[in-house]
């Protein structure tokens, strides 16, 4: 059985997805919330490559959180040269270095890119 994840916050729905349906604000509150905090496995400037072609950076946002970021789910770029997060896009997708190299992020996560402007 395939996996269905939610197309706002990537998360498995019924697993950690707490988003409604209709868009509206969630309807249950969210566990604590791990933006800022320290990943112990992934430096702070590793772009991180959802499978849905998302990218985001490791506690920058409540969306992916370490224990989920894994092979062969996900992909990352552990050191991104310089600029890549800011070009990044569907006409300059990102490409996964480490974990599974087959990712290619096509955009930034929202969240991610509020807390590095």
């Amino acid at each position: 059985m395939k996996e269905e994840r939610c197309e706002r916050c990537e998360l498995i729905v019924g697993q950690g997805c707490y988003c409604p349906t209709n868009g509206a604000a969630p309807r249950v509150e969210r566990p604590a919330s791990p933006i800022r905090r320290e990943w112990r496995g992934f430096p702070a400037d590793t772009i991180l490559i959802s499978p849905a072609g998302c990218a985001h950076l490791p506690g920058a946002c409540d969306h992916p959180y370490e224990e989920l970021v894994k092979a062969p789910g996900w992909g990352w770029i552990p050191d991104p040269p310089p600029g890549l997060w800011d070009r990044l896009g569907s006409t300059y997708p990102a490409v996964a270095t480490a974990g599974n190299t087959a990712r290619q992020a096509v955009r930034r996560c929202r969240s991610c890119q509020t807390a590095v402007s």
